[in-house]
């Protein structure tokens, strides 16, 4: 019986992602072997993706309004220099991927299989949208996982209980840890669940549907690394003034691998909030900050939305000036901070950004039924971007802070 409890115990305090990377090698051998079997733990992945999604609308809810309703006056959040570096961060991705694109011109064969998706008509109807989304009843906002419902009623929320009684802001305050440990208890799962999702993946795909877009896969996550180990380290750098590598390497390691894998932003929240309270963040700033990223830095997105649709101009013989190319990081941009409010995602802003160049909607829809097919790799490689991106952004801004403030 100890030596049970010992062994649990090493689990435990184990370093998590090791046993999340022996947890993928074990996925690939498995469906490599045997298919079969590695189908038949499919539903692994898919409880730790269910549990994920399940506690982060909560999660978000309550870390939300009870920081807000304990947070003490004159306090400083340091959101606005977040929300800064997450739209430049965004739009520096599309320009980036607007240079990868004209550097390395990809054409494609178009496909189909998309004509049942439904794309936004214009950006009007992205913030339409979105906007709808903000006042959304918050039950249902919880259910369906409406983040930017979820924070306009946990901030109103929060500030409704600020001048409350001390005794209800601890009750708001215990609630909020309760709900904190049962995440870390759901992301010491990781390692099975990203089994199953890994076994799973490698099972029903391989490789073999994506061999003949090695192309335009290498001119989307060749993107995706500029950013990833050049463009962030650079801004990261700028705030804080030394070397951003041991940040960015750590966000990306314990933040990019399970968003990687879980394929969403929002399962990949209390990650991002564990990873948070590691680096010793405010949670007063990070228990904001995290969801809204999840929400609006999403340079991951921009760099689908351009490269996908420069290769479409480029298949066209469509010719494009400097000036219409800065135009559309503009649209991929905005677009892009508006995936999460549209079915589908980056890919259906897709034949938005192309109308910039009076492509028709089902040449369009042709493109993004490519993006369906590469997704396994392309959304994998966005999400991972976009939200070990929420982490970086938000600790260099908070370090920032700090150093300002000491230096006062």
């Amino acid at each position: 019986m100890n030596q049970n409890n010992s062994l649990f115990a090493k689990l435990a305090d184990g370093s998590l992602v090791l046993q999340i990377l022996i947890g993928i090698i074990a996925g690939v051998l498995l469906a490599t072997f045997s298919s079969s079997s590695a189908l038949s733990v499919a539903f692994l992945g898919d409880l730790f993706v269910g549990a994920l999604k399940a506690i982060a609308p909560i999660l978000v809810f309550v870390l939300v309004a009870a920081s807000i309703a304990n947070q003490k006056k004159n306090a400083k959040t340091n959101m606005r220099p977040i929300v800064y570096l997450y739209l430049f961060g965004t739009f520096a991705a599309a320009i980036t991927a607007v240079t990868m694109s004209f550097l390395f011109p990809t054409t494609l064969v178009l496909a189909t299989g998309a004509e049942g998706a439904n794309p936004p008509e214009g950006i009007g109807e992205v913030i339409h949208t979105l906007l709808f989304k903000l006042v959304d009843n918050p039950v249902n906002a919880l259910m369906t996982g409406n983040y930017i419902g979820i924070l306009a009623w946990g901030v109103g929320l929060g500030l409704a209980l600020h001048h409350a009684s001390d005794s209800t802001k601890t009750v708001f305050a215990d609630i909020s840890h309760g709900v904190s440990q049962m995440v870390r208890f759901i992301i010491r799962l990781a390692p099975i669940g990203i089994f199953g999702l890994v076994a799973n993946t490698f099972a029903q795909t391989g490789f073999e549907a994506i061999a003949g877009y090695a192309q335009l896969l290498a001119v989307l996550l060749g993107s995706m690394l500029i950013i990833a180990l050049v463009v962030n380290p650079l801004i990261v750098w700028f705030k804080i003034k030394r070397n951003p590598y041991p940040l960015v390497f750590m966000c990306l390691r314990e933040s990019g691998v399970t968003a990687f894998f879980t394929r969403s932003s929002a399962a990949n929240i209390p990650v991002n909030m564990a990873l948070c309270e590691k680096l010793d963040l405010h949670e007063d700033t990070y228990s904001v900050s995290i969801p809204l990223g999840a929400t609006i830095n999403m340079g991951g997105a921009a760099i689908t939305i351009t490269v996908l649709t420069l290769a479409a101009v480029h298949t066209l013989g469509i010719q494009v000036d400097i000036l219409t190319a800065i135009l559309l990081s503009v649209v991929a941009a905005v677009s892009a901070c508006g995936a999460s409010g549209v079915a589908g995602g980056s890919l259906l802003l897709i034949p938005l950004a192309c109308s910039l160049f009076g492509i028709s909607n089902d040449v369009a829809m042709q493109v993004v039924a490519v993006g369906f097919i590469i997704g396994v790799i392309q959304d994998s490689a966005e999400t991972a971007l976009n939200s070990s991106t929420d982490v970086i952004f938000t600790a260099s801004a908070c370090e920032a802070a700090e150093r300002l403030q000491d230096n006062s």
